[in-house]
């Protein structure tokens, strides 16, 4: 029997996570470290976080049950208030480029020297010496060959992707206090390196035109249907069986462009209500969507 969640044991709980990081990527990961656990803490500057005024509704499901204070990072009393926080915290959690952390005191080594016992998760773009680079979730996407066309993507892959790095980076950081006590780490995470991670199905060609899961499968496609669109994912043989028995089609090759015209014309007569049946009783993965 699957455990019930009050029974699992959240692997962040007891550990204090404070964030400096706006937008997304760092609170995004502030909300999974949450999730696991931690209690969550954010520094925002008097202005507040831009993601408060472009949309409160994201802004507000990223903070749900973290403690937000107003430091003025730039004055003496800002800083103070912010090292006199970090005595009782395990990891910070940071989106600035390297400059301006050296600019406000809070470079690794003079972090390291006051809280010998804090581990740092810095969020960057790009690593290294890039790090300094502009850049956002979009020309990260786009470095990566995941911007097609002109159309933007349908979601910020980049920041999301970091935000997971970067809330395995705050694990990684415990289990090195864990086997070295009182001593903290410096973790870089990278969101061209998440929409680098990302990317690998299409640069191993899964994704690309040709590929199984790029649309040269019969069986891996979104069709229009009577009333609208449906996602098939008959990817497996069993289920492209399946599939191709309720089109009346018998075995068919799935990477044929003969067997992708028979299942379009086919499912251009469905409508979604034939086709959700056709899922249920023949146990087919396929979703039907609004045209």
């Amino acid at each position: 029997m699957p455990a019930s969640p009050e029974s699992v044991v959240a692997p962040l709980a007891g550990v204090r996570v404070l964030s400096l990081a706006l937008n997304l990527p760092g609170p995004a990961a502030l909300m999974r470290c949450r999730a696991m656990g931690a209690t969550c803490l954010k520094f925002e500057p008097p202005g507040g976080d831009p993601m408060a005024r472009y949309n409160r509704d994201a802004y507000a499901a990223l903070h749900e049950g973290v403690h937000v204070q107003t430091a003025d990072l730039k004055t003496e009393a800002g800083l103070e208030q912010l090292h006199h926080a970090l005595d009782r915290t395990q990891v910070l959690l940071t989106s600035f480029r390297p400059s301006a952390l050296t600019k406000l005191g809070l470079g690794w080594q003079p972090l390291q020297a006051r809280h010998p016992a804090l581990s740092q998760v810095a969020i960057v773009g790009a690593p290294g010496e890039r790090a300094e680079e502009p850049g956002h979730d979009l020309t990260y996407l786009a470095e990566s060959g995941l911007v097609t066309g002109t159309e933007l993507p349908p979601t910020l892959f980049a920041d999301m992707g970091g935000a997971l790095l970067a809330s395995e980076a705050v694990l990684q950081a415990m289990l090195h206090a864990r086997a070295r006590p009182g001593t903290g780490v410096y973790l870089e995470v990278a969101l061209n390196a998440a929409a680098d991670w990302l990317a690998l199905p299409r640069n191993w060609g899964l994704t690309r035109p040709t590929g199984a899961v790029g649309g040269a499968n019969a069986g891996y496609r979104v069709y229009p249907c009577a009333d609208g669109r449906v996602a098939v994912a008959a990817l497996e043989p069993h289920f492209a069986a399946r599939l191709c028995e309720a089109a009346g089609l018998g075995a068919q090759d799935m990477m044929a462009p003969a067997t992708r015209e028979a299942l379009a014309a086919w499912l251009r007569t469905r409508t979604r209500a034939e086709l959700d049946a056709v899922a249920r009783e023949r146990d087919v993965p396929l979703l039907t969507l609004e045209g």
